[in-house]
């Protein structure tokens, strides 16, 4: 699954278009390297979101086509 499909999925991001212009802009990295949005996502990988204050970090342990809000949580866990 493409990044900035699995971020809007995942609800870490509201919106692929953001999540889109994230990777473009730099501020997204996957296993300690920058990707761009066309990176594909692998069960175990670690993003890291630099934006805003505080950055995120998490480790994917789901990939899941269509997700409700309640399990959005389900596909990641925060480190």
């Amino acid at each position: 699954m493409r990044l900035d499909k699995y971020l809007k999925v995942s609800r870490l991001i509201k919106r692929r278009t953001v999540a889109n212009e994230a990777c473009d802009a730099g501020k997204l990295s996957v296993n300690g390297r920058i990707v761009k949005a066309s990176y594909d996502v692998k069960i175990g990988d670690i993003i890291e979101i630099n934006m805003g204050t505080k950055p995120i970090k998490v480790k994917v342990t789901a990939l899941k086509e269509v997700v409700r809000k309640e399990e959005a949580a389900d596909n990641y866990t925060m480190m």
